[in-house]
């Protein structure tokens, strides 16, 4: 994960420099990680980087998750947070990353 600046006042460049460092690198604060809740149809994910506009995108970490993605989508995107809609079922392990842009 990249250097967190939580103020928009840092007066130090280091860390400005390490962030954009990172940056580059590939790092970033707009990815996670989310299981789909069992015996439901809907999970909400509460992401600090995420807005209304944003796009999230979800890649399949586990072999069940993949075999899922035909019915899983993103079903609306808040302030800090995003539901994904998926069928109902009991398996635990419907897990993905995920990547919040913009």
């Amino acid at each position: 994960m990249t250097v967190f600046l939580p103020a928009t006042n840092e007066k130090e460049l280091a860390k400005y420099a390490l962030a954009l460092q990172q940056l580059a690198a590939g790092r970033s604060n707009a990815t996670g990680s989310v299981t789909l809740a069992a015996g439901a149809t809907s999970t909400t994910i509460s992401a600090e980087n995420c807005a209304p506009q944003s796009a999230v995108f979800l890649f399949p970490r586990t072999a069940n998750a993949a075999a899922a993605l035909a019915t899983t989508f993103i079903n609306s995107v808040g302030k800090q947070s995003f539901t994904i809609t998926h069928a109902n079922n009991a398996q635990t392990d419907r897990s993905f990353f995920y990547v919040c842009l913009g």
